[in-house]
């Protein structure tokens, strides 16, 4: 087990006991199981030996004089160095009471006196097995942390090198449409028209990837936000698509949130734009937003109902998934990251998001966002 004697020295054990003859007893058992350890007569002993080099796990008896075991645990564990140390207490204490009381100070196990130095064993099995699994979860967390971070940098690289050649391709096929069209035979023109179509496609996708990695990137920039002037934004940037079928979005003064501008636009945007692309195509889109306070925080709750295709309750653990698409392009437009991002969005922010629906009916998208209190939420 590491430890701060040495990386692969065996686990370090403190024995805190006023009694010698229980300290040789204990020493010599765990000894003989390979494990390292040292011994302190006082809580005084104990602390300032732990002060020195943390222990893997500490056995602690309570009844001892200057200093009880409950004011030693409460004090290790008010240290940053020693907080995570687990404390077993062993005493021949047996009161229901003061088992609680041990648990309340922070122990972790408690051993009654006198003991089996089988329990002692398997009970010190267990609590250094946790602290392996503990450290083994925390390396692993960073690692998945850096390959995330790692990953999101190597996307927006990616995306931002792949911009240029395909700007070009874009340019090419646009020269040709403009000054050899008539020289083309129609076939020929259709081809460079699917070349066309397919590019544009995929500068949509690369520009969703890099917004979507940038997300992880730089600090939250907490500013008061107009909620309201952000849905007349997103209604005057999506004015053609609702005007195309007719859609209709209700809302009413919305609330005053925080965090970054143009990121809760595109959270917005990007709902507004789904409620009104996955319509039935024989019913024009109809939008309502509505929101409510959560009482026991400072977060709004806001809903967009619309009355859509709806989804299948089964497919709502993909709905926030990066690329993960429930219907064909051909069927609805989409690069398959519009949800995942907002799903990012809002949790960069402390909120969460999820959704209601009924097929054939429509779908509710619920997400929570900090209100500004120095505005009184107004």
């Amino acid at each position: 087990m590491n430890n701060q004697l040495g990386e692969n020295s065996p686990p370090d054990i403190l024995l805190v006991d006023d009694t010698l003859n229980n300290l040789k007893v204990l020493s010599r058992v765990l000894t003989v199981q390979g494990y390292q350890v040292r011994k302190a007569l006082s809580g005084k002993m104990a602390i300032q030996a732990c002060q020195m080099i943390p222990p893997d796990l500490i056995l602690l008896d309570i009844l001892m004089p200057d200093m009880d075991g409950y004011a030693v645990c409460r004090q290790l564990k008010a240290a940053q160095n020693t907080c995570g140390v687990p404390v077993i207490f062993i005493s021949a204490l047996d009161a229901g009471f003061d088992k609680v009381k041990a648990f309340d100070v922070g122990g972790v196990d408690y051993i009654t006196k006198p003991f089996q130095v089988e329990e002692v064993l398997a009970r010190v099995k267990h609590q250094l097995t946790i602290q392996q699994l503990q450290r083994d979860l925390k390396q692993l967390n960073q690692r998945l942390i850096r390959s995330n971070e790692e990953l999101e940098q190597f996307a927006y690289a990616a995306s931002h090198d792949l911009q240029s050649p395909l700007q070009s391709i874009l340019g090419y096929t646009s020269i040709i449409n403009l000054k050899h069209q008539d020289a083309l035979q129609p076939e020929v023109l259709q081809y460079v028209q699917k070349i066309s179509n397919a590019g544009l496609r995929m500068k949509q996708l690369i520009q969703n990837i890099l917004d979507y990695s940038r997300l992880g990137t730089g600090p939250n920039e907490l500013v008061p936000v107009n909620c309201q002037e952000i849905l007349e934004e997103v209604l005057e940037n999506l004015q053609g698509d609702i005007a195309a079928c007719g859609a209709v979005i209700k809302a009413k003064d919305l609330p005053m949130v925080v965090g970054d501008r143009s990121q809760l636009l595109q959270l917005w945007q990007n709902l507004i734009s789904n409620g009104i692309k996955f319509c039935d195509h024989q019913t024009s889109p109809l939008l309502e937003i509505t929101f409510d306070q959560d009482k026991s925080s400072s977060y709004w709750c806001f809903s967009i109902r619309d009355n859509g295709i709806g989804i299948d309750s089964k497919y709502f653990h993909r709905v926030f998934e990066v690329f993960q698409r429930l219907h064909t392009y051909q069927e609805y437009p989409g690069t398959g990251i519009g949800m995942a991002t907002c799903k990012k969005i809002v949790e960069r922010y402390g909120g969460r998001i999820w959704l209601e629906s009924t097929l054939g009916e429509g779908t509710t998208f619920h997400f929570t966002l900090p209100g500004d209190e120095t505005r009184g939420n107004s």
